[in-house]
């Protein structure tokens, strides 16, 4: 179970047709797809900005590292919570700790790291994450 000192937020997702590999479980790819989809919910419903309205002041999250740990296969039409956290946050970017468990049977499917930097969409540059949005963030 993830833990850190700053709040763990939770989406709940199924898997989609289109999500099974020739081995008929999801493919691997796709474990990526899910962390992205929960933070983009999380950041509208859980951190108070959605990402339209970050985008409208000029900034982008960009994922340029991620660590990810298969532990057990999903399969169709299985139901998925994603958790995930913020693990460290600095001018430089962020860490985004998650798990993703597996509804029917209760156990973590795979878990993992997200490391994002920020950039400024008019340069595609990246760009100093504010005391402000530190702040915005920390809860």
């Amino acid at each position: 179970m993830i833990q850190n000192e700053f709040s763990i937020f939770e989406t709940e997702l199924k898997v989609r047709p289109d999500d099974i590999d020739m081995f008929n479980h999801v493919h691997n790819s796709k474990y990526l797809d899910y962390v992205l989809a929960a933070r983009y919910e999380q950041m509208q419903d859980n951190y108070g900005m959605s990402w339209e309205e970050f985008t409208k002041i000029g900034y982008g999250w960009v994922v340029s590292h991620v660590d990810i740990n298969f532990k057990r296969p999903l399969l169709m039409n299985d139901w998925m919570r994603i958790r995930t956290g913020i693990l460290t946050i600095n001018h430089k970017g962020c860490c985004v700790q998650f798990e993703i468990i597996n509804k029917r049977t209760g156990k973590v499917a795979a878990d993992g790291v997200f490391d994002y930097v920020m950039i400024d969409l008019n340069t595609n540059k990246s760009a100093k994450v504010t005391e402000e949005m530190i702040k915005a963030y920390s809860i």
